[in-house]
Formats: structure tokens, C-alpha cells, sequence
């Protein structure tokens, strides 16, 4: 199925097929992340605080337009061509203890430093916005090769990505993360309760607040 983006561009990696050699060492990246999908496991969290009646968080939709479909039979349908009617904004966004969170997951292999190609320019627009009214925004990084999961937040991440300019730096280094975020322990119930680390930014917030008057 082809899938495209507002402005017609064809969504898609371009990737030559895979040797066999590639295939084998894809699975072997997959085990290392013992079964850890990141997506999912945030989606399991959100349920778990939803049951606990601790926050209401939902995945965004993104808004697709089908413009091609075949009926190889009376009782199939398969989609063939479809466009996103417009260029996604951050994946979450919810309540939490009466506050307004709007944030991004996203994932890497490297062992050092996180790219900012993961992340694009109306993302970006998109939490410096947010952050304008008063949300909180943030930014769920997992290395996955690492095992190692952290919050860091949406002031943060406009400042570096604004200073790529100047730096001409094209990643977010880990010790940089590591300073600035939070790291979040991965658990059973909630898989990953970044919860804690919200609620451990709000309150660091709180603390600047009182510390300025």
C-alpha cells in the first residue's frame, strides 16, 4: 500500500531488498531488544493509568485520505493508495493532576547520541506552541540498544534543536540527555511509568518557581 504525505512526497525508505545476511542480523537487534516495543509498551501504560483513574492519555489518530481501493473479492477490500492530510504534530497528549501533556515518543540504536533527524521541524513547532500556553511538553527517548529509557523535556529539546545552527551538531549527545533528562526505570505495571518522571519535572518546576519569588 502506498501512503503519502499532505504535498503528495511518497512515504517510504527507499531501501534496496535485504541480503540474507541483513535479515539475520536485523532478527538478532530485535532480540537484543527482548521483545521491547516502545510504541506498544506506551500504549500499555497509558491503559494502566487510564484503569487507575491517574491520567487520560491517548495515542493521536492520524488522519488518512484512501484514494485508491481494490476489491480482489466481494468480502475484501484492500487499500492500495492512501495520503496523510496533514503532517503529524507529536504522537500523546492527555490530562494528568489538571495538567495539559502533549509529548513525542521516539526511539534510536545509536549507544551515544540521539539524532535529530528523528525529529522534524512542525514536531518541533508543534511543543514550542504548546509550551507558549503553558503545557508540558516532553519527549520519551529510548535507546534501545541500551535499555536505557528518558524523559527530557520539550524547553530542552527547542533550545538544541535551535542551536544546531550554530553548532552545526546534527545529534543530542546521551551525556547531555542524561544531565538534563530524567531516566525512567522500565517496570511491570506500568512497563514505563513516566508518570514519575512528570511528575518529578513538575515539581523541579515548582521549586525554580519559588526560588525566583
Amino acid at each position: 500500500m502506498a501512503f503519502h504525505y499532505p504535498n503528495g512526497t511518497p512515504y517510504n525508505n527507499h531501501e534496496a531488498p535485504k541480503s540474507k545476511k541483513q535479515v539475520k542480523k536485523q532478527k538478532s537487534i530485535q532480540f537484543g531488544k527482548r521483545g521491547m516495543d516502545f510504541e506498544e509498551e506506551i500504549n500499555k501504560s497509558n491503559a494502566y493509568y487510564l484503569s487507575r483513574n491517574t491520567a487520560v492519555i491517548h495515542k493521536k489518530p492520524t488522519p488518512v485520505q484512501i484514494v485508491k481501493v481494490d476489491y480482489p473479492s466481494r468480502s475484501a477490500a484492500v487499500i492500495k493508495e492512501a495520503y496523510f492530510r496533514q503532517a503529524s504534530t507529536t504522537d500523546y497528549n492527555g490530562v494528568y493532576n489538571g495538567f495539559y501533556l502533549d509529548f513525542e515518543a521516539k526511539e534510536t540504536k545509536n549507544k551515544t547520541s540521539f539524532p535529530f533527524k528523528n525529529f522534524h521541524q512542525h514536531q518541533i513547532d508543534h511543543i514550542r506552541q504548546c509550551l507558549a500556553q503553558k503545557g508540558i511538553c516532553f519527549v520519551l527517548l529510548w535507546f534501545s540498544s541500551l535499555n536505557r529509557c528518558f524523559f527530557f523535556s520539550g524547553e530542552a529539546l527547542v533550545t538544541y534543536w535551535a542551536e544546531q545552527e550554530t553548532t552545526g551538531k546534527k545529534s543530542l549527545p546521551l551525556a547531555i540527555i542524561e544531565k538534563n533528562g530524567i531516566e525512567i526505570q522500565i517496570g511491570i505495571a506500568p512497563r514505563i511509568p513516566y508518570l514519575d518522571a512528570v511528575e518529578q519535572y513538575i515539581q523541579s518546576k515548582k521549586g525554580v518557581a519559588m526560588n525566583d519569588n
